[in-house]
Protein backbone atom coordinates (compact mmCIF):
# COMPACT_ATOMS: atom_id res chain seq x y z
CA UNK A 1 0.00 0.00 0.00
CA UNK A 2 0.92 3.69 -0.14
CA UNK A 3 2.73 5.72 2.45
CA UNK A 4 1.02 7.49 5.33
CA UNK A 5 1.17 10.85 3.54
CA UNK A 6 -0.69 9.34 0.57
CA UNK A 7 -3.54 8.21 2.80
CA UNK A 8 -3.84 11.65 4.39
CA UNK A 9 -4.02 13.58 1.13
CA UNK A 10 -7.28 13.57 -0.75
CA UNK A 11 -7.62 12.50 -4.35
CA UNK A 12 -9.56 15.69 -5.09
CA UNK A 13 -8.50 19.28 -4.77
CA UNK A 14 -5.46 21.35 -4.21
CA UNK A 15 -4.67 23.88 -1.53
CA UNK A 16 -5.96 27.33 -2.59
CA UNK A 17 -2.92 28.96 -0.98
CA UNK A 18 0.05 26.95 -2.32
CA UNK A 19 -1.46 24.42 -4.75
CA UNK A 20 -0.28 21.30 -2.91
CA UNK A 21 -2.67 18.34 -2.53
CA UNK A 22 -5.13 18.85 0.33
CA UNK A 23 -4.92 16.99 3.62
CA UNK A 24 -8.18 15.76 5.15
CA UNK A 25 -7.39 17.24 8.57
CA UNK A 26 -6.92 20.77 7.13
CA UNK A 27 -9.24 20.56 4.13
CA UNK A 28 -9.40 22.54 1.87
CA UNK A 29 -5.79 23.35 2.77
CA UNK A 30 -2.66 21.23 2.80
CA UNK A 31 -1.36 22.28 6.22
CA UNK A 32 -2.01 24.32 9.33
CA UNK A 33 0.27 27.02 7.91
CA UNK A 34 -1.86 27.53 4.78
CA UNK A 35 -5.04 27.54 6.89
CA UNK A 36 -3.51 30.26 9.07
CA UNK A 37 -2.44 32.27 6.00
CA UNK A 38 -6.04 32.17 4.76
CA UNK A 39 -7.41 33.18 8.18
CA UNK A 40 -4.96 36.08 8.29
CA UNK A 41 -6.18 37.29 4.89
CA UNK A 42 -9.80 37.22 6.12
CA UNK A 43 -8.93 39.12 9.30
CA UNK A 44 -7.00 41.81 7.38
CA UNK A 45 -9.91 42.27 4.99
CA UNK A 46 -8.05 41.03 1.92
CA UNK A 47 -11.14 39.11 0.79
CA UNK A 48 -13.89 41.57 -0.10
CA UNK A 49 -17.26 41.05 -1.71
CA UNK A 50 -18.07 44.07 -3.89
CA UNK A 51 -21.27 45.82 -2.86
CA UNK A 52 -23.51 48.30 -4.63
CA UNK A 53 -24.82 51.42 -2.97
CA UNK A 54 -28.53 52.27 -3.07
CA UNK A 55 -27.78 55.08 -5.56
CA UNK A 56 -26.21 52.59 -7.99
CA UNK A 57 -29.27 50.35 -7.80
CA UNK A 58 -31.58 53.28 -8.60
CA UNK A 59 -29.46 54.18 -11.63
CA UNK A 60 -29.72 50.59 -12.90
CA UNK A 61 -33.54 50.60 -12.60
CA UNK A 62 -33.84 52.75 -15.70
CA UNK A 63 -36.50 55.13 -16.88
CA UNK A 64 -39.07 52.46 -17.88
CA UNK A 65 -39.55 51.21 -14.34
CA UNK A 66 -39.69 54.75 -12.96
CA UNK A 67 -42.45 55.62 -15.40
CA UNK A 68 -44.49 52.62 -14.28
CA UNK A 69 -44.32 53.77 -10.69
CA UNK A 70 -45.36 57.32 -11.64
CA UNK A 71 -48.34 56.09 -13.65
CA UNK A 72 -49.49 53.94 -10.72
CA UNK A 73 -49.48 57.01 -8.50
CA UNK A 74 -51.53 58.91 -11.08
CA UNK A 75 -54.07 56.07 -11.28
CA UNK A 76 -54.39 56.00 -7.52
CA UNK A 77 -55.08 59.76 -7.42
CA UNK A 78 -57.71 59.36 -10.19
CA UNK A 79 -59.48 56.63 -8.17
CA UNK A 80 -59.49 58.83 -5.04
CA UNK A 81 -61.22 61.64 -6.95
CA UNK A 82 -64.11 59.32 -7.87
Amino acid sequence: MGSESDSKSTARGHCPICGAPTVHEYRPFCSRRCADVDLSRWLRGAYVIPAQSADDEEDEMGVGEGEAISSQGARQRDNEEL
